[in-house]
């Protein structure tokens, strides 16, 4: 078995390269600039940044910019944020062709936005989020013709 890449704490770390789509690439391969893991974005920061990603379509790398946010974000906001990263997960599961993966997903992203309430969310429209979540999730499980 290949030695597991760890920080110093001993926790699993994954410095491999990825493709656009988030999938690891073999060591020394060339891979697209990944979101650093001690990243602490604003919340303007997050979405702004995450957009561009959707907008490339790079949802892996996008969830990775909403965890960063999770990670350093007010207690009070972790559902949402951690809700945002989930979505973009089921989203990277849909690009893989893992509807399965993307359902469980993109509910459980759904549902967490959902439990953060209508508390303000820093102009993010969250019930347009969960039914974007909805119909994504509904979308994976269609029979591919």
């Amino acid at each position: 078995m290949s030695p597991r890449d760890r920080d110093e704490s001993g926790r699993a770390r994954n410095a491999r390269p990825r493709d656009e789509f988030g999938r690891p690439l073999p060591r020394g391969a060339q891979g697209v600039p990944r979101v650093p893991d001690d990243y602490a974005p604003s919340a303007a920061e997050a979405i702004a940044e995450a957009a561009l990603l959707l907008d490339a379509g790079r949802p892996f790398h996008a969830h990775e910019v909403f965890e960063g946010r999770w990670k350093c974000c007010p207690q009070a906001e972790r559902e949402l944020w951690q809700g945002l990263a989930q979505i973009c997960v089921g989203l990277t599961h849909l690009q893989r062709d893992n509807p399965r993966g993307a359902t469980a997903l993109l509910e459980r992203g759904r549902a967490r936005i959902r439990s953060y309430g209508s508390r303000p969310a820093y102009g993010i429209d969250t019930e347009a989020a969960t039914t974007a979540a909805t119909i994504e999730a509904l979308r994976a499980c269609l029979p591919r013709p």
